[in-house]
């Protein structure tokens, strides 16, 4: 990665947890982050466990990325901090965006999980910035760590001391569950048990999302922001999806890390023809850049019958991100976006194609007859 980038990397167990660090160390507790509120719900309380106020942004309603234009002069001149998501692998306008950053005298952070390989401005994507997080759950299917990349490599020992302060052990029993889950999760797969899996876990009171969004549970999140800034008063929120977030990696983990991350070239290459053939679809964008995408927005009209029709041909469709941030955490939890129509609109239209199932997924919208979604406010 320090290759790729051309900039000192930290290895972290999580991308949420890289993103933790580098808010704590950049940001002052109190400060408010401009965002995107079309984003996982997770990374909404990492900035929250931060000690930090989001502010949600205008997006260009097309690609769901962040319009700086829209952003008014007053909320800029409020933040701390400014970070990007780069959404499914789609660039934000992170030139653009490190020029006010300047001009302001505050850090630009890029969270890079969904667009390692990509390029923006002529750079790769995450060397905008001060600092930017990358997943290997993503790209290379490691479902486990990622990287914190910085612009100065002094700060790499200090990084990597509030790094350590963070995490878990290593533990024999997660080390093994983890081993073996892919051949746990393609068997049941191969046997057609996903529903059934699914209902033992709402059974045993262990589905922690039964939606698109994890239950906000606002009572109790009040009470963890009055002890703001920590993990340990958000790990309910920050943990789901993914426990072993803060977990020190053991020797299988890095070594089947190492061994996809080896592959990337040829995953990206993948990606990347995939991307193309959605893209030149009627729910595509044929003018966008062909970029390696982790997931291709297309924008379907129906987005949950498209949804639903996928799932019959068992193609399963995860990060969904509605309703847009703002809608649910309220303003309680974080500032509203000035201009929050485009952030809905991509919200209830995009549908995060795999650009590795391209021809499966667009043979199932053709059979379905969905219809692409018509003109944003139309």
């Amino acid at each position: 990665m320090r290759a790729r980038l051309g900039r000192q990397c930290l290895y972290v167990p999580s991308c949420r947890l890289g993103l933790y660090v580098a808010l704590r160390h950049w940001c002052p507790p109190g400060g408010r982050v401009l965002m995107s509120p079309v984003n996982g719900d997770v990374i909404l309380f990492v900035v929250l466990a931060a000690g930090l106020r989001p502010v949600q942004a205008p997006l260009n309603p097309r690609d769901g990325s962040l319009d700086p234009a829209a952003v008014p002069e007053a909320v800029w001149r409020g933040l701390s901090a400014v970070l990007t998501t780069h959404l499914y692998g789609n660039p934000d306008p992170a030139p653009e965006l490190a020029e006010r950053c300047r001009a302001l005298g505050i850090p630009l952070l890029e969270d890079a999980a969904h667009a390692i390989g990509g390029e923006v401005g002529g750079r790769p994507v995450g060397t905008h910035g001060e600092a930017s997080v990358f997943s290997l759950s993503k790209h290379t299917g490691a479902k486990t760590g990622g990287f914190l990349a910085v612009r100065d490599p002094a700060l790499y020992g200090e990084l990597a001391r509030a790094r350590d302060a963070l995490l878990l052990p290593s533990r024999p029993v997660a080390e093994l569950a983890y081993a073996v889950r892919p051949y746990a999760e393609a068997a049941v797969r191969g046997l057609r048990l996903v529903k059934a899996a699914r209902a033992a876990l709402r059974a045993l009171g262990r589905e922690e999302r039964a939606g698109i969004r994890m239950p906000l549970r606002p009572a109790e999140l009040k009470d963890a922001l009055s002890a703001a800034p920590g993990l340990v008063p958000f790990d309910a929120w920050v943990r789901v999806d993914l426990h072993d977030y803060r977990l020190a990696p053991g020797r299988v983990r890095l070594r089947r890390t190492e061994r996809l991350l080896g592959r990337l070239d040829a995953t990206l290459a993948a990606h990347r023809a995939g991307t193309e053939k959605l893209l030149a679809s009627p729910w595509g964008d044929p003018r966008a850049p062909v970029r390696p995408l982790f997931r291709v927005p297309l924008l379907v009209e129906d987005r949950d019958a498209a949804v639903a029709a996928l799932a019959r041909a068992r193609v399963p469709t995860g990060y969904l991100y509605d309703p847009p941030l703002d809608d649910y955490a309220g303003p309680l939890f974080t500032d509203p976006s000035p201009r929050p129509e485009g952030a809905r609109w991509f919200a209830r239209h995009a549908l995060p194609a795999d650009p590795l199932r391209a021809d499966q997924v667009l043979e199932v919208l053709r059979a379905s007859g969905a219809r692409p979604a018509g003109p944003h406010g139309g």
